[in-house]
């Protein structure tokens, strides 16, 4: 461990939440010269304060260990690059519309892939006179269900939760052209095509 660059850090993100010293020593237990020897480089916190310290600054606990903070680019505005997150212990299901580190559940999770094979839903889009009606050939059992779905179209995503033993059916705007995004909790991610 760099504990120069790790002081650094810890310094740079404590000024940032408006914290002094003091504020984060009282937070962890400990005397705010144990901070101050951290900032200053001369020692780096115990590997027991770790956790709570990430928590206190508002950082990823292992890119604070390297002394680092990954920026990522500038988000470009492009809802086409949206990605979608599902935590496998509770099922929050989280958006980016770029690059993006997420953490669930003290979990790093990765973005889910669009998959096309044999388990691909069927899915019918029925126009109304201001919206799509939408349904999916889909069991929703407790066990086999789809999560949810998302119609992605310009600038607008529409997210729609779904629920075991509810219909396999949503309601989306009138926007032709978009892609509807479809998580099944056991075969994954698809993704179709709206027309019309």
């Amino acid at each position: 461990m760099d504990c120069a660059k790790i002081g650094s850090l810890i310094a740079r993100l404590r000024k940032e939440k408006g914290l002094t010293q003091q504020n984060i020593a009282d937070a962890l237990n400990i005397s705010n010269k144990t901070v101050s020897k951290w900032e200053c480089g001369l020692g780096c916190p115990d590997v027991s304060l770790w956790s709570e310290l990430s928590v206190i600054l508002g950082a990823d606990m292992a890119q604070m260990m390297e002394g680092e903070i990954t920026l990522n680019r500038p988000d470009s505005g492009n809802i086409d690059k949206v990605r979608f997150y599902v935590c496998p212990s509770c099922r929050n299901i989280l958006t980016s519309t770029g690059s993006a580190s997420i953490f669930c559940c003290g979990r790093k999770l990765e973005h889910l892939t669009p998959v096309v094979d044999k388990n691909t839903p069927d899915i019918k889009a029925e126009m109304t006179d201001t919206d799509y009606y939408v349904t999916i050939d889909h069991e929703m059992s407790r066990e086999h269900y789809i999560l949810f779905a998302a119609y992605v179209k310009s600038d607008k995503l529409f997210l729609t939760r779904m629920y075991p033993e509810q219909s396999a059916a949503l309601r989306i705007p009138y926007m032709p052209k978009g892609r509807l995004y479809i998580y099944c909790v056991k075969h994954g991610f698809t993704v179709q095509s709206i027309n019309g």
